[in-house]
């Protein structure tokens, strides 16, 4: 390790953050408690109009579809534009978004049913509110793919690179508790006294998220400017062009991606079936099924807190490797458990390892990639990620029908996609072991920050204020 490396991962957990880190933070934590009431009051009120399972996913096709055909437009937006502009936009936006819903709904709610009326499916199709559902999940998810592209890459302007995992893991931790503890169970509340009151908080929320990202000082545009970006006129497809050969020319970030891609992909091969997998393996009901969702959130926060200390005392390379073999050893053993508490507690663990993944890598993209090209090339690495989810969750529906028609029993089948996922993580723990290891890791990082710090000037992020960091 480079003695910049390693000055950098010694003072980490000391750095100070900065006040405008402080209100991207706070801002983050009331925008994430939206998407956890978003995520139960859009679904729940699907159900109270259509008992269609096609019309009913379709709602969350429509909210995942922007990640895969928007993500790389967003790149371009986000390195052409200030930063803090753009997640203000985006918040605003949001925020606009559900006071529409919360209006709409509240025009119809005479005619919605009642909690014990959707339960027993006695609803009566409204292909307006419908449509309202799926105009907002697809324009909600766009938001969501700006807003989340551009966070990623205005961090570095407001903190540090040695203060860069401990913000990260701050970040994570507050999206765990606000999306998976805090946001669902009141988004149940509301939605129970009324259909159109957890849009309404939505829109305040975002509305609150939205003015602390206007509150932030200075301005956060990228400061050397390639060519393509130099001309007023926009080369899509020349600017996208460029973030991808960046990334792919990359000796460390290239495999990082594969393997990233690999594992969200290897993940959801098993999640494809895993309601099947719970109800008729592990013979959980609804209650118990909602518990072993919280799983992940538990391992999320304690991810989120443990991971840079994790980090500085194994090194990069032992912790994305102890990432790897968690996915091997909690699929292998949930792919033979029969009790929904061992899951939970693999689950937990896997979330865990995940996040020190997330804290690891997003640290060390934020730091090596070039500041004109980090929108670009941050969306061309998530692009990749979430692309390979749909791939996998094909797989796994096939892999459960191909062993039924090969003669499994059923429960046979509908634990072949954990055994299949776990032979698949040796492999990509082979391929990822040599290439991700602590010396190329703090390599590139150490050259990240020596260019970065060749390029800078006294104000970070072009004329951001000094009280950013000390």
């Amino acid at each position: 390790m480079t003695d910049i490396a390693s000055e950098a991962t010694e003072r980490a957990p000391r750095a100070k953050l900065g006040a405008n880190y402080w209100k991207l933070w706070t801002s983050s934590v009331i925008s994430n408690l939206g998407d956890g009431v978003t995520m139960i009051a859009l679904p729940w009120l699907s159900s109270a109009v259509t008992r269609n399972a096609i019309l009913i996913a379709l709602v969350g096709v429509a909210g995942r579809i922007p990640w895969l055909v928007f993500s790389l437009p967003a790149g371009v937006i986000t390195d052409r534009v200030d930063r803090r502009k753009i997640m203000f936009a985006s918040q605003a936006s949001r925020g606009l978004l559900m006071f529409a819903a919360a209006a709409t709904v509240l025009y119809y709610q005479s005619s919605l049913p009642d909690s014990a009326e959707v339960e027993a499916g006695a609803v009566s199709a409204n292909m307006v509110l419908y449509a309202m559902i799926i105009i907002v999940s697809l324009l909600y998810g766009m938001a969501e793919v700006l807003y989340d592209n551009s966070a990623q890459t205005i961090l570095p302007a407001i903190v540090e690179p040695e203060g860069l995992e401990r913000a990260n893991g701050n970040l994570w931790g507050a999206e765990m508790v606000m999306n998976s503890f805090i946001g669902p169970p009141l988004g149940s509340v509301l939605i129970g006294v009324a259909f159109a009151l957890p849009f309404a908080f939505d829109a305040v929320t975002f509305g609150f998220a939205a003015i602390l990202i206007f509150l932030l000082s200075g301005t956060f545009v990228a400061k050397d400017r390639t060519a393509a970006q130099s001309t007023g006129k926009v080369d899509w497809w020349g600017e996208i062009k460029e973030g991808v050969t960046w990334l792919w020319k990359h000796p460390l970030l290239r495999p990082m991606a594969i393997v990233l891609g690999l594992l969200n992909g290897l993940s959801q091969v098993t999640f494809a079936t895993l309601v099947l997998f719970a109800q008729e393996v592990l013979g959980i009901d609804a209650f118990v099924f909602a518990i072993l969702g919280m799983a992940g959130a538990v391992g999320g926060v304690i991810g989120s807190v443990a991971s840079p200390r994790i980090s500085k005392v194994l090194g990069s390379g032992p912790s994305l490797a102890i990432t790897l073999i968690a996915s091997i050893t909690t699929t292998a053993v949930i792919g033979f458990a029969s009790h929904w508490s061992l899951v939970f507690a693999m689950f937990a663990v896997f979330s865990f390892t995940a996040v020190l993944w997330n804290v690891i890598t997003v640290s060390l993209r934020q730091t090596i990639i070039p500041d004109e090209l980090l929108g670009r090339v941050n969306s061309v690495y998530r692009f990749f990620a979430w692309g390979m989810m749909p791939i996998g969750l094909a797989i796994g529906g096939l892999i459960v029908a191909g062993m039924e028609a090969a003669g499994a029993t059923r429960e046979t089948a509908l634990r072949s996609p954990w055994w299949f996922a776990a032979i698949a993580y040796v492999a990509l723990f082979a391929y990822a072991a040599p290439k991700l290891t602590t010396a190329k890791i703090e390599s590139a990082r150490a050259e990240g920050i020596a260019a970065k710090a060749a390029d800078s000037d006294p104000d970070r992020g072009d004329g951001a204020s000094d009280d950013l960091v000390s």
